[in-house]
């Protein structure tokens, strides 16, 4: 099964709308509905947090091996190895702004946020929004919620703005497909 990966980078055209089509809902609309499974996530999120995570982790083990270990400051070894263990509990904190990812399947879309993992059908999504003013794409359901989807992050400028259209268009083909079935 052939896999695609969406990557949200960084676009420095934030403010300059994409040409073409629109939507209802002012997304972009794509060419082509993407090819399932399909996954979106925030590409500039995950090199800063590995980068951040990375520095930490080297930076604790550093320090904790330059630790004088005589004289009246003296760092004994159960000591140091607890400080240099600071550095992996922070990274592993900061691991959690990476895995926002949103996955689309051919049963729907799995969202996967800081902490919280939801599955949701097709037929649940009611509309994708990404307004101005929004961090990331806001699905609205059918039972009247609104879910946080963080895989698709608007500070990706248009090429967010893109990846949420097509997001959009995979719930359009996939609602009218399970209605007509």
């Amino acid at each position: 099964m052939k896999r695609t990966s969406v990557q949200v980078t960084e676009n420095h055209d934030h403010d300059r709308p994409a040409p073409g089509p629109r939507g209802p809902s002012g997304l972009p609309v794509p060419d082509r509905v993407p090819q399932l499974p399909v996954t979106f996530r925030p590409r500039r999120t995950r090199v800063a947090v590995l980068a951040v995570g990375t520095a930490l982790v080297v930076t604790f083990i550093v320090v904790a091996t330059i630790l004088p270990n005589t004289g009246p400051t003296a760092w004994s070894t159960p000591e140091r190895v607890g400080f240099a263990a600071i550095g992996p509990i922070i990274a592993a904190g900061l691991y959690l702004l990476a895995r926002p990812r949103i996955i689309a399947d051919e049963r729907g879309l799995t969202v996967v946020n800081t902490v919280r993992t939801q599955r949701l059908e097709w037929a649940e999504i009611v509309r994708v929004n990404l307004r101005p003013g929004d961090p990331w794409v806001l699905l609205d359901l059918d039972s009247g919620e609104v879910l946080p989807a963080m895989g698709i992050q608007a500070s990706g400028g248009q090429t967010s703005r893109n990846a949420a259209g097509e997001l959009q268009a995979l719930v359009e083909a996939h609602t009218l497909t399970e209605r007509d079935d």
